[in-house]
């Protein structure tokens, strides 16, 4: 089964990171991401810009609004995301936990939901 494994980044922490420490992070990340890789683990990873980059889209009353920055205030926002494989939640619970990024964030492990079988039930 797959499951998105969000990253969420809290700026404060990832600053008082000591200098360096998170360059040694990524590379770790980098070599981790290649052994899950090579297991069959990882399927795609991405980082994100950073959240004032983005725009947020609300289409109400056929009246489109589009507006800068993120969904919702928080502190922590979605920095990347990794598109694993795993047996089941524990496993992939067992693979993020891997992940440094809970140091400076959070990490949510949220299953991805088959788009086939949900075409094949609207009979698209």
């Amino acid at each position: 089964m797959k499951y998105l494994v969000m990253i969420y980044s809290d700026d404060t922490l990832l600053g008082a990171l000591p200098e360096g420490e998170f360059d040694t992070m990524m590379h770790g990340c980098f070599m981790h991401a290649d052994e899950l890789q090579k297991d069959g683990h990882l399927h795609d990873s991405q980082q994100l810009e950073a959240p004032a980059t983005a725009k947020t889209i609300r289409v109400r009353n056929e009246r489109i609004s589009v507006v800068d920055g993120p969904f919702a205030e928080t502190k922590e926002y979605l920095g990347g995301f990794n598109l694993i494989e795993a047996e089941n939640m524990d496993e992939a619970v067992r693979i993020a936990s891997e992940f440094p990024w809970s140091r400076t964030g959070a990490i949510e492990i949220r299953p991805v939901r088959d788009m086939n079988v949900v075409r094949r039930r609207v009979g698209a």
